[in-house]
């Protein structure tokens, strides 16, 4: 059990008249005498508490009234561990036993407040994939033993393979999580979606010291199709879409300037596929200025849609 726990339980104790010493911290968690005065310790001279030992009683209780930790009613604080626990869940990892214990330990460490701020805080991400909590620990067992993983991986396509990988990082994507690794199989770094591996487990093998991945290429351009640039994409936006772009961060590198009727948003792009799905999101709002072949996709797009449309309603007369 950590320090703060202990403080905490401490704390509590005195507060309900129990009349706690360092055998009640020693027998409680588990730790020596001296630890236990040490944290005692620590709580009247550093976090001021108004500590006074009572001979009779053998035990402490707090001369002042009023007392309270400094992160046991701070609404910032409060505020700050409810909403880790609820991007948690959103996220797609609210099944993991690790997050129902902070959440429990959460409940109990800090004040009754928790219990009243957490159901009235609401966050919703559209389109979150759920994730296999086995598969999720072993990939992170890997990254934290530096290993490599085995994994069975099925791909849009419905094809399954076989990789070897050195995990060097996982990201969370617009509430999808992926995996960064080197594949031995493509002997190259490659994005995993974690949704599509099917199987894995932690190998033997550790991976070496040289084996490290560019991570200035997750910054390089938008989107999570990864890899070098190819272009500055320029977009304009007109409309209720300017001022919503207006405000909006896309890329650590982007540029949003005013220009005439709306906003000219530049950024960099590897790959036109999400840039591509970005700009259809606004319709006639939002129109390619460069490069060409991105204006090119989308006109294609436009007009693939078109016909799907008009077939339809053709079947339909």
């Amino acid at each position: 059990m950590s320090l703060l726990e202990r403080v905490f339980y401490f704390h509590q104790e005195v507060l309900q008249g129990h009349f706690p010493n360092s055998r009640t911290v020693s027998a409680q968690f588990e730790v020596s005498a001296a630890t236990a005065k040490r944290d005692i310790v620590y709580l009247r001279d550093r976090l001021l508490a108004p500590l006074v030992f009572n001979h009779e009683k053998n035990g402490y209780f707090y001369q002042e009234d009023g007392f309270s930790l400094p992160f046991e009613n701070s609404p910032r604080v409060i505020f700050l561990l409810t909403m880790l626990n609820k991007l948690a869940g959103e996220a797609g990892l609210g099944g993991l036993s690790e997050v129902k214990q902070l959440e429990n330990r959460l409940s109990s460490m800090i004040s009754p407040d928790y219990g009243k701020l957490i159901d009235r805080i609401s966050c919703e991400w559209i389109e979150v994939e759920s994730i296999n909590h086995q598969i999720f620990e072993c990939i992170t067992e890997g990254l934290i033993k530096g290993r490599f993983l085995n994994l069975l991986y099925r791909s849009l396509k419905g094809e399954d393979s076989v990789r070897e990988v050195a995990p060097q990082r996982i990201i969370n994507y617009q509430g999808r999580w992926y995996l960064l690794a080197y594949c031995e199989l493509r002997r190259s770094d490659r994005l995993f979606h974690i949704s599509r591996i099917q199987k894995t487990g932690v190998t033997e093998r550790n991976i070496p010291s040289g084996l490290n991945y560019d991570l200035r290429i997750l910054e390089q351009s938008f989107g999570i199709f990864k890899g070098q640039e190819i272009c500055h994409a320029e977009i304009l936006f007109t409309s209720t879409a300017a001022e919503l772009v207006r405000h909006q961060h896309w890329h650590k590198d982007q540029r949003v300037e005013e220009v005439e009727g709306g906003v000219c948003l530049c950024l960099p792009v590897s790959d036109y596929r999400e840039i591509t799905m970005k700009i259809l999101q606004y319709g006639a709002m939002a129109r390619v200025i460069a490069p060409p072949e991105l204006k090119k996709r989308v006109q294609t797009e436009i007009s693939s849609m078109v016909g799907i449309y008009s077939d339809q309603d053709k079947v339909l007369k």
